[in-house]
């Protein structure tokens, strides 16, 4: 009897391993299909995300064509015996576009295929004088009024996409190419595998720039042959790519080959819009999929094992165990009623704990909400210290408007017409000066843009100038203000930046009142990657005690203050990247330093202008 349990008992073992195995491999297979379908959904997000990307950055240049063929001095310049004034203009404008549009070449291109105007004339690779009319994207235009191509630049050697316009009166074309290798760059550094095919299978973009060019599918003699001959991509070889369908797996394919091991990938692609384009990209599945199988594989082992391992034990004990198991269940029904209790308990506490999150939200969102709303409280508090400086500074234009005006009237009657037009003008200046002054006024009111980006220190200087210089001069108050070199930039948002400026000059304006020698002195100090502007007054000054309180919300020294206006203007200096800081000035007075960075793209824009 003994042998006949031990042997059933290898026999229970036996089993009990084929069915581990056999939920292993199970687990395993279940893992990696879902794994597969998690990895599917995220390529197709991706490649959404990649078509929208792509078809930005197309549609930024595709009415520039149609814009450039309107332009009558370019239409001037493909008529024969154009000026060589007009073609230098031309050319020089066609760069200004080019380099603000971020096209790589602009061109026209006379009738018979001659280019006659560049953006890059004066470069190694200037377009001038050479002959494009074998392109098909010319002839294209000529024939039908627009035309497009990808190709391999002949001059440049960079491939890009050409769009072509027909000018109305047949004289030539207007030509834009663009260059991808921002969005190749793009591709690259966010580590991802994509490319971009025409209708025949070329590769035209691509992350990995050895993929360029090659094909997805075999490319004919014939179709070879009419490749090689428009030069669409020079002496490119026009390989096959190293991607091989995995069969049984739809959209699987494996990546590489050679030397190299492959990989495994899901190929998913998507038209782009207005072309014949596709772009598809890569998911690598190896890792991934490999690591779900075996988690899958090693759960379903160890679930299966202690099934196993809980059936033998329950089979071998169980003549000794079962009032030891009617004992148990009683306890586990026990236990169970106190999960259950539990959990009841943790539920509740639990929807608690969300309303109390949720309570939170919504209260942090009304303090933010309540902070720019005070914030904003106090910049239109403060429009009412710039209404009297605003005041007499468009009261002057507004009486010289007047005498103006009047003195047109008499030219007229007199027969004066080139005098009237020259006080006509006058009033068009002094016009605008009224609405700089408005603007900069509207700018203090409305609420912050958020923008971070390179603004000339000059001009922030000057424009708060605009609003402080009739009262101090009012006041009598002697306004020493340094006048930084052109130029000089640095990073933040100008309106706001000027907010501070005047908040702070009007400040040590307020502090000189009543002095017998009021002075303000606005100075600027370059460092190597700051700049500081300082406001220097000889007021009274602020105690000691009281200046580690100045920037703090509705904390003022002054009686008529909200206690606004430095905590705001920390706070936007702060949101420019900078800092803002008080001293005493020896032997009286205060200074505020106002510390921000500085520009070099745009210190670099003015010298090279200069």
């Amino acid at each position: 009897m003994a042998s006949s349990f031990s042997r059933g008992g290898r026999w229970l073992w036996l089993a009990a391993l084929a069915a581990m195995l056999a939920a292993a491999w199970a687990g395993g297979r279940a893992a990696e299909r879902s794994a597969l379908a998690d990895l599917g959904a995220a390529a197709h997000a991706t490649l959404a995300l990649q078509v929208g990307a792509l078809r930005a950055e197309m549609q930024r240049q595709t009415a520039l064509p149609l814009a450039l063929a309107a332009d009558p001095e370019i239409a001037g310049v493909l008529r024969a015996g154009a000026d060589e004034a007009l073609v230098a203009r031309v050319n020089g404008r066609l760069a200004e576009v080019a380099a603000a549009t971020g096209a790589a070449v602009i061109y026209a291109v006379r009738a018979d295929g001659i280019t006659v105007a560049a953006s890059n004339v004066g470069t190694p690779r200037s377009f001038l004088g050479q002959d494009y009319g074998f392109r098909p994207y010319f002839r294209s235009a000529m024939a039908q009024g627009a035309g497009s191509q990808f190709a391999l630049g002949t001059v440049s050697g960079r491939p890009g996409f050409y769009l072509a316009r027909r000018l109305g009166d047949a004289s030539g074309v207007v030509v834009v190419k663009i260059e991808f290798d921002a969005v190749e760059a793009g591709w690259r550094e966010a580590e991802e595998s994509v490319f971009v095919a025409d209708a025949r299978g070329i590769v035209l973009v691509a992350s990995d720039p050895a993929w360029r060019f090659r094909t997805l599918r075999p490319i004919g003699p014939a179709e070879r042959d009419r490749i090689r001959e428009s030069l669409d991509f020079g002496g490119a070889p026009l390989d096959p790519l190293p991607l091989h369908p995995v069969e049984g797996q739809e959209g699987l394919v494996r990546v590489g080959g050679g030397p190299l091991p492959a990989r495994a990938a899901l190929l998913r692609d998507a038209a782009v819009p207005g072309t014949e384009w596709r772009l598809y990209t890569l998911t690598p599945v190896g890792a991934a999929v490999e690591r779900e199988w075996r988690q899958g594989a090693i759960i379903a082992l160890l679930a299966t094992g202690l099934a196993a391992l809980g059936l033998a034990t329950l089979l071998g004990r169980r003549a000794r165990t079962r009032a030891r198991l009617r004992e148990e269940a009683a306890r586990r029904e026990e236990l169970e009623a106190r999960v259950a209790e539990r959990t009841q308990a943790l539920s509740e506490a639990n929807g608690r704990l969300r309303a109390e999150a949720e309570e939170r939200r919504r209260a942090e969102a009304e303090r933010e909400r309540l902070g720019r709303e005070l914030a904003q409280a106090g910049r239109l508090a403060a429009l009412g210290q710039f209404a009297a400086s605003m005041a007499h500074e468009i009261n002057q234009p507004l009486a010289a408007i007047r005498s103006y005006a009047d003195n047109t009237a008499i030219l007229v009657r007199r027969g004066r017409v080139e005098d009237a037009a020259e006080n006509v003008t006058a009033i068009g200046r002094l016009t605008d000066r009224i609405g700089a002054l408005t603007r900069q006024l509207k700018g203090f009111a409305r609420r912050a843009s958020g923008r971070r980006e390179p603004v000339a220190l000059a001009e922030i200087v000057r424009n708060s100038l605009e609003l402080v210089e009739g009262r101090a001069a009012a006041s009598g108050i002697a306004l020493d203000v340094a006048r930084p070199p052109a130029g000089l930039a640095v990073l933040g948002d100008g309106p706001r930046l000027e907010q501070v400026l005047v908040n702070l000059i009007q400040n040590a304006l307020d502090a000189v009142a009543g002095r017998a020698e009021p002075r303000v002195a606005v100075v600027i100090l370059e460092e190597e990657a700051r700049i500081a502007v300082e406001v220097r007054d000889n007021g009274t000054g602020i105690e000691e005690a009281q200046r580690a309180q100045v920037f703090d919300a509705f904390f003022t020294t002054k009686s008529d203050g909200l206690g606004l206006g430095l905590a705001i203007a920390r706070g936007i200096v702060e949101d420019c990247g900078g800092t803002l800081t008080l001293r005493g000035n020896e032997p009286a007075g205060t200074i505020f330093r106002m510390e921000l960075a500085r520009a070099p793209a745009l210190e670099r824009r003015a010298e090279s202008a200069a």
